[in-house]
């Protein structure tokens, strides 16, 4: 050995893998983190840990162990070659099986998902494995549909139809006989109900139940999208019905059960076309030099809709307000979340107010939860209090750099300019403080723009704006946050050895560690760095100090998205474990019950606490969660679709133009390229990129030429032209310019097999 040198102690992937073996087979069946992976195989540097993962992806490849969503791994213990579980259909043929047990997704290809949808319950077979290649499953059992009613375009030929599903889960059409039309005609949108699937029979028999009109007009093609996510696109009459016969007007007798809080100066602040105003905020001195008194009062939906009434129901079944580009989806009736329940200007309201005792710092000093009646002095729109603030020299430098016009400063604390001018200074400056706190105490910091459409009288989009959250947003977001949190911790924190009554929380889980590992590889490409290891808050802190330090540079945008990506969602449950983003060791849904149900259940539980009642019984609250979790996923899928439709509708306008776009994704059948002014997203198809033969990196979130080596990862610029616009797919292909020319080669199509592995396919590529 040279003088010197010392023999490198670095693990190679197979000392890892073989340590990996001890260590499962002397842990039995216990389920072991990442984290502790790491500790036991003593992978204590970066490189080591990817390796570790790497090999772990291996081990469950070959079956020998088995991961959950959490990122937990065990050793693959099925005694049975027959599992139970949820049948995932994808558009690539390629589909998935999930089993009840939590282990990795099963490959199931077409020809053995014996007609299972997507979302329907079986029971699979284990295929025998062969070498190299993934696991695979036959269906062999259908034991529960998910739904049974599509919407797509109907086509009549010789006193028989077809519907084409506008779903890309129905792998084919429905036939549908004569006597299954109706009245309905050849080119309407329509839905179908499945009656019956012959076992031999390649397309299921339906009947239309409900015509929605005509293909492309407006109205239409949104209640379509609804249809297809299986939400209401119409209101039940007997629950209209319901709501009409609720009593108007507020009692003497209610008000005396009330805290009376009339008198105080309270505003609501809501997007300009808003209708239902379920929040408000009051302020007045609280006796104390530097003390104020802040209420954040919410509409008492409870006190209108009764648990059980055919309202409630309703609205548990809908769960959540749906948002379509140009429309609501109103989870209560018109009547109550535009009326009765709506913190309308100049009417006196019923509300659940937490109220708060502030000093100047925005340190709760005490707070106190009433049932209230208020009475909302002014409607303010966003744009209004911003204008005010930026009057009064109080806008954050951030807002002030945003393109438009902006108020010359006349104002100040001491000679307020504007309507309730002093007020707004006031609240602006408390919730800049819990801001700030917030993000010192770990919080991240998110902040992305929305993209939002000009829709005309016809519902065509015909030109887009930018949303972004300035301080008149962010001043009415703090207070939400702070009510939201004060709620939870009111229940959830209890004295040592008593439990907590149940409640619903919204929860936040960590990041997965696989995700935060290739998250700190990723970046690191940047000179940026990230924590994957000690505390909850010095991860988050340490990401909260990337994005700003991504602020500003050419990569800011594609480090969000890729930081995003790590991230998990939130959701419902009774089983706290507090919510990451927000850094919240407790936090619920108290602030919006005119659009969220689980906002309604606490506001129901609250009550009950309040008066003595005992806790409720959590695995029913806890179903209730997993329903709403479910509907919220549902309204925002049916959202992005809305988005979309009048993303192709309105580039469909303008084939043949060019743009600047930015890559914003990147997978093995193509890019997605958003055009820089208008944010719509389109799809480059790799099959247009025909100067060389592109491999997919996932890791690296790129396309690389195999010849000349040219990459496009995400984040990057390039020029695209509006190539083709399908408004009945809802799909929006671009071309880059410049990839004109057709090469003399074979074009090489690049495939990702399940576990990462890619196989190349030739094919002639043929001039015409």
């Amino acid at each position: 050995m040279a003088k010197g040198k010392t023999k490198s102690t670095r693990l190679k992937k197979r000392d890892i893998r073989a340590r990996l073996l001890d260590i499962f087979e002397q842990n039995g069946d216990r389920s072991l983190g990442v984290k502790e992976l790491f500790r036991l195989v003593e992978a204590k540097n970066h490189p080591t840990k990817m390796l570790v993962l790497d090999t772990l992806s291996d081990l469950v490849l070959d079956d020998y162990l088995c991961t959950d969503q959490g990122g937990t791994y065990q050793r693959n213990v099925r005694e049975s070659q027959v599992i139970e579980g949820t049948f995932r259909r994808k558009r690539n043929g390629h589909n998935v099986f999930v089993p009840d047990d939590g282990g990795k997704d099963i490959l199931v290809m077409e020809n053995y998902s014996r007609h299972a949808l997507d979302g329907d319950r079986v029971r699979v077979t284990m295929l025998a494995r062969r070498h190299g290649h993934t696991r695979e499953a036959a269906v062999t059992e259908i034991l529960s549909r998910q739904r049974d009613t599509f919407v797509g375009r109907l086509q009549v030929d010789r006193g028989f139809g077809f519907l084409v599903a506008d779903s890309r889960q129905l792998p084919t059409d429905i036939f549908i006989p004569k006597e299954g039309l109706g009245k309905a005609q050849n080119g309407q949108k329509v839905v179908v109900k499945i009656t019956d699937w012959p076992e031999a029979s390649r397309s299921p028999i339906g009947k239309v139940v409900d015509i929605l009109g005509q293909m492309g007009d407006n109205d239409t093609e949104m209640h379509a999208i609804l249809a297809e996510f299986g939400l209401p696109y119409k209101y039940p009459k007997n629950v209209e019905r319901a709501a009409e016969r609720l009593t108007d007007g507020i009692t003497p007798e209610e008000v005396a059960r009330r805290e009376d809080l009339r008198d105080v100066l309270t505003f609501t602040i809501d997007p300009k076309d808003a209708k239902d105003y379920d929040d408000a905020l009051s302020l007045r001195p609280a006796g104390g030099k530097g003390l104020w008194e802040v209420g954040v009062h919410i509409a008492d939906v409870s006190h209108y809709v009764t648990e059980g009434s055919v309202i409630d129901k309703e609205a548990y079944n809908r769960a959540t307000s749906t948002y379509l580009v140009d429309r609501t989806i109103p989870m209560l009736p018109e009547r109550l979340c535009n009326a009765l329940c709506s913190l309308r200007q100049d009417e006196d309201k019923l509300t659940y107010s937490v109220i708060f005792t502030l000093d100047e710092h925005a340190e709760v000093r005490n707070w106190r939860l009433r049932h209230t009646v208020i009475r909302s002095d002014r409607r303010f729109a966003y744009e209004e209090v911003q204008a005010i603030l930026e009057r009064n020299g109080e806008a954050s430098e951030a807002d002030l750099a945003l393109p438009g016009e902006h108020p010359a400063v006349d104002g100040s604390l001491a000679h307020p300019q504007g309507e309730y001018a002093h007020a707004l200074i006031i609240l602006n400056r408390l919730a800049k403080a819990l801001r700030a706190r917030r993000f010192k105490h770990g919080g991240i910091a998110f902040d992305r723009p929305e993209v939002r459409f000009e829709i005309d009288e016809k519902g065509r989009p015909v030109s887009t704006y930018v949303k972004v959250a300035r301080d008149a947003n962010k001043l009415i977001e703090e207070f939400m946050l702070l009510a939201n949190r004060t709620v939870a911790e009111s229940i959830g924190v209890t004295e040592r050895g008593r439990k907590a009554k149940v409640l619903p929380y919204r929860i936040h889980d960590v990041p997965d560690i696989e995700k935060l590992e290739h998250l700190k590889d990723y970046v690191a490409r940047f000179g940026y760095k990230i924590k994957t290891e000690g505390s909850k808050t010095e991860i988050s802190k340490s990401l909260n100090k990337m994005l700003a330090d991504t602020h500003g540079s050419k990569e800011e945008k594609v480090v969000e998205m890729v930081t995003l990506r790590a991230m998990q969602k939130a959701r419902y449950s009774t089983h706290n474990i507090g919510h990451y983003g927000l850094m919240f060791q407790y936090y619920t849904h108290f602030t919006s019950p005119i659009r969220r149900y689980p906002d309604l259940m606490v506001h129901r539980l609250l009550t009950r606490y309040a008066e003595g009642g005992r806790s409720v019984t959590q695995q029913r609250y806890e179903d209730l969660c997993q329903h709403c979790s479910e509907m919220e996923q549902l309204a925002t899928n049916a959202e992005r679709a809305s988005t979309k439709y009048k993303q192709v509708e309105f580039m469909g306008a303008r084939l043949g133009q060019e743009y600047d776009g930015t890559i914003t994704g990147v997978t093995e059948f193509g890019l997605y390229v958003e055009e820089n002014d208008s944010r719509c997203e389109g799809l480059v198809p790799l099959r247009d990129l025909l100067d060389d033969y592109y491999e997919f990196d996932e890791k690296n979130y790129c396309l690389r030429g195999r010849r000349h080596h040219h990459t496009y990862a995400l984040g990057d610029s390039v020029r695209i032209r509006v190539e083709r616009a399908n408004l009945e797919r809802r799909q929006l292909d671009y071309a880059l310019v410049g990839q004109e020319r057709e090469p003399k080669m074979e074009k090489t199509i690049v495939r990702k097999e399940k576990g990462g592995k890619k196989r190349k396919e030739k094919g002639s590529k043929k001039r015409k």
